[in-house]
């Protein structure tokens, strides 16, 4: 049960939500529940609300919080396959935090 994490490229036309059209920018794969498992495990408030069965859909307005969380998490882990993942998490937070175009989606199984 990962958690995929995928920058999306939101395009909306007007007010209706019809009219809303998804394009992903880029992704990280969670194919061995690293990051999922970092937050089920986690004690922080944002991390911890990760759904593994369901989509979270964060905008640039979360990045602060979400990146310290992830910076936090870096900080404490021993293994570096769970820095690398969670590295590559925060490049793709950074990248949506400067903008509003942009949206964050951790998309559990």
């Amino acid at each position: 049960m990962g958690v995929d994490v995928v920058l999306m490229q939101v395009a909306q036309r007007g007010t209706s939500p019809k009219k809303r059209r998804l394009t992903t920018v880029e992704f990280v794969q969670d194919g061995v529940d690293l990051f999922s498992g970092l937050c089920a495990n986690s004690t922080l408030p944002m991390l911890n609300r990760v759904d593994p069965y369901r989509t979270q859909i964060l905008t640039s307005v979360d990045m602060p919080q979400f990146i310290a969380e992830v910076n936090a998490t870096c900080d404490q882990v021993k293994e570096q396959r769970e820095r690398d993942i969670l590295e590559k998490i925060r490049k793709l937070a950074e990248r949506c935090a400067v903008a509003a175009s942009l949206e964050l989606h951790l998309q559990g199984d």
